[in-house]
């Protein structure tokens, strides 16, 4: 897969993420998907990410850099959002927040295969004055 494939391939994912097209999410995820270290498969995936949804309703993947080198990519994902109650085991109820993940995907066969993430919880507890 070349490095343009594959970056539009991951654009073509992060908007059905945004579009919660659960139908199609197995296009981009593959059956045997992990995330930091879990197996989790398509359904296990999409249940991550529907419950990232109830979390935060109005959820929006932003891609602030990108880099590809096939298999792998890697992101920094931008937020700017409204979690409700607790995330991340903190009080957030209802605040407006202003993230980053940083995340490093491997794809097989053209699909997710492996996902390592971190969210910059210290960013979250600063806005929380903690």
């Amino acid at each position: 897969m070349t490095k343009d494939k594959l970056e539009e391939i991951y654009r073509q994912y992060i908007d059905c993420l945004n579009a919660q097209d659960w139908p199609q999410l197995d296009a981009f995820v593959h059956p045997d998907a992990q995330h930091n270290g879990r197996p989790l498969g398509v359904a296990g995936y999409r249940a991550m990410l529907e419950n990232d949804y109830r979390e935060i309703p109005d959820l929006r993947f932003t891609i602030e850099l990108l880099a590809a080198d096939p298999p792998y990519i890697a992101a920094r994902l931008a937020f700017d959002c409204t979690p409700v109650g607790i995330f991340m085991g903190l009080p957030v109820n209802g605040r407006r927040l202003t993230f980053a993940e940083n995340v490093f995907y491997r794809f097989e066969d053209e699909k997710v295969r492996e996902v390592w993430s971190v969210i910059d919880k210290a960013a979250i507890e600063r806005q929380l004055g903690m």
